[in-house]
């Protein structure tokens, strides 16, 4: 399923607890992911690079706050579909400043992420979350960032090359504690696998920070394993199981991202 304008209307909206501003705020924000998707294909250009074709995706949205918890996830809003979804947000430009070399990119790329910070806040804001619930956003690595992304992906066209990158097993957290805090018991859910039945080794679960992963201890259970939130983690963070204690990178991931 495709959300554009015609799924949602200035009615629905108004339906669910969202005024006329609300309504003319996400088209704006709409508007500005497109014109961020007609620059970053610009710029791939420009480099001597092929921008891939959009794919179809499938997103299980079902009414209007489904719609937004799901665009807080993908950081596009309103508009979400096969235009707007060719890159994740916040933490993708986070995790690829390093990799960005021109200071020309770098400084669009800056100036995208303050506007995708508004946005995401906004959000928040309009479904009642605090707009920043921690000082520091989390920076994700191309895999971690496409795991979010597959997760919706339904097919892609064949003439589309192969991206170097690769998606994580899935994790799914029914929380025991609503809403999740510090020293929240979250189940880690891992649908068709047990990761210690093929390795005796311990497993830890991996909060990614911007200061580095807070690592605890994965205690196995019927059907994944669970965690308790350490101190410091907060709002829409992001979780990784992962067989080594001390340093998380996309060689020492078992199963993730969950957010």
């Amino acid at each position: 399923m495709l959300l554009t304008a015609a799924n949602f209307t200035q009615a629905d909206f108004e339906a669910a607890g969202y005024d006329e501003t609300s309504y003319g705020n996400l088209k704006r924000t709409s508007s500005n992911e497109s014109t961020h998707v007609s620059f970053l294909t610009g710029a791939l250009r420009a480099a001597g690079a092929t921008p891939v074709e959009a794919c179809q995706y499938s997103f299980g949205v079902t009414d209007v706050n489904t719609f937004l918890a799901t665009a807080l996830v993908l950081e596009d809003v309103f508009n979400i579909s096969s235009d707007t979804i060719r890159r994740v947000g916040l933490s993708a430009y986070l995790g690829a400043a390093d990799d960005i070399m021109s200071k020309t990119y770098l400084t669009a790329a800056g100036s995208i992420l303050t506007v995708e910070a508004r946005h995401s806040s906004y959000i928040r804001t309009s479904l009642k979350q605090t707009p920043y619930p921690q000082p520091f956003d989390s920076p994700l690595s191309i895999n971690s960032v496409y795991t979010l992304a597959a997760q919706f992906i339904t097919s892609c066209p064949s003439s589309n090359p192969a991206l170097p990158v690769k998606a994580f097993p899935v994790l799914a957290a029914p929380s025991k504690d609503v809403p999740i805090k510090k020293g929240s018991t979250v189940m880690l859910s891992t649908p068709g696998y047990m990761l210690k039945a093929e390795n005796d080794a311990p497993v830890y679960g991996a909060f990614i920070t911007v200061t580095g992963p807070v690592i605890v201890n994965a205690t196995m259970v019927e059907g994944g394993y669970e965690v308790i939130l350490p101190k410091g983690v907060n709002g829409q963070s992001y979780t990784i199981l992962t067989g080594c204690v001390d340093a998380v990178n996309d060689d020492t991931v078992a199963a993730g991202l969950l957010t």
